[in-house]
């Protein structure tokens, strides 16, 4: 990313995707169905694989939902991650129906003895657990030692949380902090950061709606990214889980990873605009969504910065009077009409995409 040096730390597999180590930084959600619903869930899985997404979280609130994920992880493109609170044995049910991963806060699943016969059956099955550490659910003794959910009582929470699987063994381990606030967020990874070397899960929890969320989601992990500091991220918003992936890429994106993805830049329009940008700009996103190509596509309105901007991605349109002027790889290819300019950048940008990923 850049020349940022990214914090070392241990590797985890879920599924065929890695966390941590020299592994990309990868890019997850939750699906917002019931879970018992296999038929809406799975929809959703493939919406989200379509958009870009790496991982994908699934709630397990009851023995139903839990004996569901066996047709879903059969069925889903995604690695599968069962999200568990409260009671041991759904984490084991989840075990026993295929889940990539378990995400458990060891604070409220109900004691240490507990937390060792979940992490013996993870490692039979050798799949990783996330210490999963928010805000909301930090145990009462801390909250009250740190006088609240502050940066403080959430590392300790998850260091006390960490110790119950390392002392039965188990290291693969991914930690999240998320707190609602920006800078608890920031400083309770940043401290996290320096205390062990498994990887990390960046969220803001209850990070708002899609236009509160996403500044929030952005600020904070923004700034770890800046600093090396995260090696998957989900952002969370009171919104599709489709627009958490596509905000997720696009924090990556801004800070020059992973190289896998498309780019795509615009101006923001002004009485200079020579065509309906906004329309071509939604179709564009919408067309290349989820295509994994390492290039940026520009999509600017008139002749003032348009040309340079375009010639300076891989491929772009300056648009004109009724037309569109397309560039790939810093030369105009072609001049086409306004009715078909979507269609001819789009069509510049996989040949683009997949000639890099040749080379």
């Amino acid at each position: 990313m850049h020349g940022i040096a990214r914090r070392k730390s241990s590797k985890v597999m879920v599924g065929d995707i890695g966390i941590g180590g020299d592994s990309r930084i990868s890019v997850q959600s939750m699906t917002k169905t019931d879970t018992r619903d296999v038929e809406a869930t799975l929809s959703q899985i493939y919406r989200l694989k379509d958009v870009g997404c790496d991982i994908v979280r699934c709630a397990v609130p009851d023995i139903e939902a839990a004996q569901a994920l066996e047709k879903i992880k059969k069925n889903s493109p995604l690695p599968l991650v069962a999200d568990i609170h409260f009671d041991y044995r759904l984490a084991l049910a989840a075990v026993r129906a295929g889940a990539d991963k378990l995400r458990i806060n060891p604070g409220n699943i109900g004691g240490k003895d507990r937390v060792s016969m979940v992490a013996k059956a993870a490692k039979q099955q050798g799949i990783p657990i996330r210490v999963g550490v928010n805000s909301g659910s930090i145990p009462k003794d801390l909250l009250s030692k740190h006088q609240g959910a502050s940066c403080e009582a959430l590392v300790e929470s998850a260091e006390r949380s960490m110790s119950f699987l390392v002392d039965e063994g188990f290291h693969d381990i991914v930690v999240s902090l998320k707190a609602s606030d920006v800078m608890t967020t920031i400083e309770a990874y940043r401290v996290l950061a320096g205390l062990c070397d498994f990887p990390l899960h960046l969220g803001v929890t209850e990070a708002g709606g899609i236009r509160v969320g996403t500044v929030k989601s952005s600020i904070a992990l923004g700034v770890l990214l800046m600093e090396g500091i995260g090696d998957t991220i989900r952002v969370s918003l009171t919104h599709e889980p489709e627009e958490e992936v596509r905000v997720g890429i696009s924090i990556l994106s801004s800070i020059g990873g992973p190289t896998d993805r498309i780019e795509i830049i615009s101006c923001p329009t002004c009485g200079r605009c020579r065509g309906d940008l906004m329309k071509i700009l939604d179709e564009v996103e919408e067309r290349l969504q989820g295509l994994r190509f390492p290039i940026k596509v520009a999509v600017m309105g008139c002749e003032v910065n348009g040309p340079g901007e375009a010639r300076e991605a891989d491929v772009g349109v300056a648009l004109g009077e009724e037309f569109g002027l397309i560039f790939a790889q810093g030369s105009p290819v072609g001049r086409v009409s306004s009715e078909d300019i979507v269609a001819r950048l789009v069509e510049e940008a996989v040949r683009v995409g997949e000639q890099k990923n040749q080379m």
